[in-house]
């Protein structure tokens, strides 16, 4: 179970542990006799796993409930189930012990990580059906990936936000607000896991470095249009993307407005109506597949808009280049999609095979602001 903070990872753990425990119809056939209990630390896993308020020891009722020794580091029910409490910082503690069952909890933060999952495995060895949960927040570590990867793991994931009814509203929208979109937001709230392509020309790393919570003053606005080859609602997506750039010549990712499945005249409309909201001083719009028409869609729109033409005669990887090695870009706010673009596209283009449409529109904003002569200024606020 992949999830964010407060998602309720340990409330599931500890439910499931009863199920087994008390052989619960929704849980198990047979009653689990045997189970390990595995923390990052020891006192993690009393203070969260056992004694905590969605814990073990919470979530019985009191006829139901076991009995804690913390001495023994044991948890013993009436019917005679047993369960063990383990750290990870001790792989060798699980060299011995037999179990039919065990609850691993917040696997990707575990010290001796593989070391510990090894002897776990080589202990699960009771029962006719010995079974395993992992619930943690995730984090892209080799074990991780191998899990998912397993077609006899059954994954489920759940989002902070999916827990709202639980969490205190403040704690919510103020965790929200910062961190949504960002990569430390999808890792610890949506519970994704996040890393970078290795020939890929943009790190996640640089991007969250230069993350801004808002642009200064402009002195100049563009929106760049990458639109789609053909007007059928399985074409690639129209890349809609606003940059500016300031009188430093530091450019800000302002706006990803990418559409999928609209008509020309849609995405035309919304492409100006961002330009309209930005005050933006021209669209850019790259002519080399159905351009000639997306301009002339443009200006049926609104022909007072200022559009200039592109086009492309090097390949998107050559085109790229240039604005990736620029350190002179910050990203405005969260912009997750076009971040996940940006950090997945290599010299053979994205892991999908898929057009890589945000990435597009925003290299020719990038590439007009900063790369070609620059133009008169007006300085604007957003």
């Amino acid at each position: 179970m992949l999830g964010g903070r407060g998602a309720g990872k340990t409330r599931t753990g500890a439910e499931w542990v009863r199920g087994i425990a008390l052989r619960q119809p929704d849980f198990a056939h047979h009653a689990s006799r045997r189970i390990a209990l595995i923390g990052e630390t020891f006192s993690d896993a009393r203070n969260v796993m056992v004694e905590g308020p969605a814990g073990i020891l919470s979530i019985h009722a009191r006829h139901e409930r076991p009995v804690w020794s913390p001495s023994l580091r044991k948890l013993e029910w009436p019917n005679g189930a047993v369960a063990h409490v383990f750290s990870a910082e001790d792989p060798d503690s699980l060299r011995g012990p037999q179990f039919d069952a065990a609850w691993a909890d917040e696997l990707a933060k575990w010290k001796h990580v593989e070391e510990t999952w090894d002897m776990l495995q080589f202990g699960l060895r009771l029962g006719e059906h010995p079974r395993q949960m992992v619930t943690t927040t995730p984090r892209p570590i080799p074990l991780i990936k191998r899990l998912l990867a397993d077609p006899m793991v059954a994954v489920s994931r759940v989002r902070t936000s999916d827990n709202a009814e639980n969490l205190a509203p403040v704690f919510l929208d103020t965790i929200m607000r910062r961190y949504a979109g960002t990569r430390l937001g999808r890792q610890e709230l949506d519970g994704d896991i996040i890393e970078d392509r290795p020939d890929s020309l943009w790190t996640r790393d640089v991007i969250e470095a230069n993350r801004m919570s808002c642009a200064p003053p402009l002195m100049r606005i563009v929106v760049a249009v990458d639109p789609p080859a053909s007007s059928s609602k399985r074409a690639d997506a129209c890349g809609i993307v606003a940059a500016g750039v300031d009188d430093d010549g530091i450019a800000y990712v302002l706006e990803d407005a990418t559409a999928s499945g609209l008509r020309p005249p849609d995405w035309a409309a919304k492409a100006v109506a961002l330009y309209r909201r930005l005050e933006a001083d021209a669209l850019i719009v790259e002519t080399n597949q159905g351009g000639e028409m997306a301009t002339g869609v443009i200006r049926e729109v609104d022909p007072s808009v200022p559009v200039i033409s592109v086009r492309a005669t090097r390949g998107k990887y050559l085109r790229a280049e240039p604005v990736s090695v620029q350190n002179r870009v910050r990203h405005v706010g969260a912009l997750p999609e076009i971040e996940d673009e940006l950090c997945d596209f290599g010299p053979g283009g994205l892991t999908s095979g898929r057009s890589p449409d945000r990435m597009d529109a925003l290299v020719w904003a990038l590439t007009e602001l900063m790369l070609r002569e620059r133009r008169e200024p007006r300085v604007r606020m957003l």
